[in-house]
């Protein structure tokens, strides 16, 4: 019996075969902003990197939400989301956008 055989990368944001490049681009910036807003969110001098990239974290991964295609998009979106808004909220907490201007 034949079957057929299906062979895409283990690892890929367009499961439904096509390019997305602006959504995945998103995809990426909000991921790199919401990493780097998570891990600066536990240093208590770096609250302002931490809350600006938290923010910035924040609208990329929303607007990538708000036009993203496929489920796997979605899911890096969510978890960077999560990321962000934990660093935003603890650079918000340790100081503010301003340094507590």
């Amino acid at each position: 019996m034949a079957q057929t055989v299906r062979r895409t990368p283990p690892f890929t944001l367009n499961t439904d075969g096509h390019r997305h490049p602006r959504e995945n681009t998103l995809v990426g910036v909000a991921a790199v902003f919401g990493l780097l807003a998570f891990t600066t969110a536990f240093f208590h001098n770096l609250h302002v990197i931490s809350a600006w990239a938290g923010l910035v974290g924040i609208i990329a991964a929303l607007w990538g939400q708000f036009i993203s295609v496929t489920t796997a998009e979605r899911f890096v979106l969510m978890v960077s989301l999560g990321m962000a808004a934990v660093g935003f909220y603890l650079g918000m907490a340790h100081g503010g956008l301003l340094g507590g201007a």
